[in-house]
């Protein structure tokens, strides 16, 4: 089904729709306080259902399933978290490419080059003031790896000016992928934000270029083309911008591996050389003779308002002060081009498996007696597969000053499997929230483990870092790697197979069939680590020499923290 576009004056009418037609949609099921297997499978079966229509914002489904998680509050005991109300509204803007009314096609000394979309290209444009954009002869330059980065010494930009012109550049960080990264080298082997692709595109802007494409490969990308072609093709989502994004790069996009070779290649350079020099110190962008990129962009433009949900645990003691569980309830919708009969993303695993899990633990906590000293806040987010919109709206526009906001757990796309010596923290060593998880896995006789391949930046790619970047402290848990049932070789089976084969795919199904043992044995540490803090008097911090340290600090200094 579409997105169906609404004005924002009329979104009250989608709600009620919506609400008329909730007999059409998954039932609540019968849960009991405990944590348990049955509960989180039967929330994650509805969530997840065909009915919800992969859950795409804006869309009557989509919206229909945050009515679903909102009145899912209500039954288990949760207050509404703002101001009575369950929902946070997100002014949002859908810009939909009409890809048969659009082309983007590369000039060189050869011949054109027309990279077939979405086959070996996607393209979009992130600017509404027009439902037309267009780049004209706009020369090519590859940039390297796009960063500009003083703290590490480095500055791909150094020395040009791409200002009308378009940004050839390659993903994740410089050295990432060598054998033996250089730990000093930046980050090493893990990934830093310079090496996301939102980051390139916003370096690309302050520099002024009209174009900026990413050269796609599977490995430094961490994920294959389908999960670009995927997530790229449809209609892309942006907060209600005043300047209506003309600060942003007109036209943003990737081309795959082999339409990069083609292209330096016409332009009389080696790929993989220049791939290489991008990778040591001194590098200077290259411009590519004789090649400009022309593109005319037809979208259609649709204002809509969609909806974080919020449900709070009252705090009996402090309730000004807040303790996060989060996940993100929403999908990638409805795909009807994509090959094969199923065109449904339900998103079973992405991200119905963390909604099920925080709903779970909101129930457990509500229903303690007396409730935590501090107030506990379920918050599902919206728009976290358009680039973390709903996360972002929040911590731009938060309910609670965010010095009130203890710390908190993300959960996305939690892969259901057997129990675990231990807890993979994605981005571990980054704040003191660590410490109590770890004291509290001892009771379950596991420990804490780094993310296991921190070269795909999983870190910088969900809703936590949002609320990490004005200070938020965070915790990234991915449930155990070292599986009690063949180690750590069955964990990273668990993993690829999912990556694989249904992250981002229409095969991300609910399975009856999966072992919810270690989910449960996940969230019975989560919750007693989520008492303790409730429970404290502790303000866990970054820990020193973090990169959002001094912004916590900085706040936390403005305004201390209030119990009222």
């Amino acid at each position: 089904m579409p997105l169906i576009r609404v004005p924002a004056i009329l979104f009250a009418l989608v709600a009620v729709t919506a609400a008329a037609r909730a007999d059409s949609y998954p039932g609540h099921p019968d849960t009991s306080p405990a944590i348990t297997a049955a509960d989180v499978s039967a929330r994650d079966k509805a969530i997840s259902d065909d009915r919800f229509q992969g859950r795409g914002p804006g869309t009557q489904a989509g919206e229909a399933a945050s009515q679903w998680i909102a009145d899912e509050m209500k039954r288990i005991g949760l207050s509404p978290g703002n101001h009575g109300s369950y929902f946070q509204p997100v002014p949002a803007v859908n810009i939909a490419l009409d890809a048969a009314h659009s082309s983007l096609a590369f000039a060189t000394s050869h011949s054109a080059l027309f990279p077939r979309f979405p086959d070996d290209t996607v393209y979009w444009t992130p600017q509404f003031a027009s439902a037309d954009v267009a780049v004209k002869d706009a020369p090519l330059v590859f940039v390297g790896y796009g960063v500009v980065a003083p703290e590490y010494n480095w500055n791909d930009y150094a020395g040009v000016d791409v200002k009308g012109k378009t940004v050839v550049i390659l993903i994740n960080d410089p050295g990432n992928e060598d054998a033996h990264p250089d730990p000093n080298f930046f980050k090493g082997k893990a990934m830093t934000y310079y090496g996301r692709w939102t980051y390139k595109y916003e370096e690309a802007a302050r520099h002024g270029a009209a174009a900026a494409i990413i050269v796609h490969e599977t490995a430094p990308a961490a994920y294959g083309w389908q999960v670009v072609r995927n997530s790229n093709s449809g209609n892309k989502s942006w907060l209600d911008a005043k300047d209506k994004d003309a600060s942003m790069v007109p036209v943003e996009g990737w081309i795959t591996l082999d339409t990069a070779r083609d292209l330096f290649k016409r332009a009389g350079l080696d790929y993989g050389q220049l791939k290489a020099a991008a990778n040591s110190r001194g590098f200077k962008a290259v411009p590519m003779p004789g090649e400009t990129l022309s593109a005319h962009l037809h979208s259609t433009i649709g204002h809509i308002v969609t909806r974080n949900v919020v449900g709070v645990v009252r705090g009996s003691r402090r309730p000004g002060e807040y303790v996060l569980y989060t996940a993100h309830w929403d999908h990638l919708g409805v795909k009807p081009d994509v090959a094969g009969p199923d065109k449904i993303y339900n998103g079973a695993v992405d991200n119905g498996m963390g909604v099920s899990s925080i709903l779970e633990l909101g129930e457990a906590f509500a229903h303690d007696r007396p409730h935590p000293a501090r107030s506990i806040a379920i918050i599902c987010w919206t728009m976290e597969e358009q680039n973390l919109l709903g996360s972002q709206y929040f911590a731009e526009h938060p309910l609670w000053p965010l010095s009130h906001i203890v710390g908190g757990v993300n959960l996305d796309a939690n892969i259901p499997e057997g129990r675990a010596h231990d807890m993979v923290i994605v981005g571990s060593g980054a704040s003191e929230l660590e410490d109590m998880l770890a004291d509290v896995l001892k009771t379950q006789n596991r420990v804490i483990t780094p993310d296991p391949e921190p070269e795909k930046g999983g870190f910088y790619r969900s809703d936590h870092i949002s609320l990490a970047k004005v200070g938020v402290p965070m915790l990234d848990p991915k449930g155990g790697y070292d599986l009690l049932d063949g180690g750590t070789a069955a964990g990273k089976a668990v993993r690829d197979e999912y990556q694989l084969h249904h992250y981002h795919q229409p095969s991300d199904e609910f399975n009856p069939s999966w072992d919810m043992s270690g989910t449960v044995a996940d969230l019975d540490a989560l919750y007693t680590f989520g008492d303790e803090l409730a429970n404290s008097d502790i303000w866990p911090n970054w820990y020193k020499g973090n990169e959002f340290r001094a912004v916590r600090d900085k706040e936390m200094a403005a305004k201390p923290p209030s119990g009222s």
